[in-house]
């Protein structure tokens, strides 16, 4: 689990937009991207070859 004091300090490393914790929180989303980058053991893996493209259905469904 990511401590939720690091999402206030992370961005997306290709928009610099803020992110927020998927609901599953297995991954931290950037809505302006559109990409979900996975967290692994607890760490955020901010690469953008690591992250994994949202789907216009997924992107729909977010807050």
């Amino acid at each position: 689990m990511v401590d939720t004091r690091i999402l206030k300090i992370l961005v997306c490393p290709v928009t610099k937009a803020s992110l927020q914790l998927s609901n599953d929180k297995t991954e931290l989303i950037c809505k302006t991207s559109r990409l979900a980058y996975p967290i692994n053991d607890g760490i955020p893996v901010m690469l953008e070859q690591k992250a994994r493209k949202i789907s216009q259905e997924e992107y729909e469904l977010l807050n």
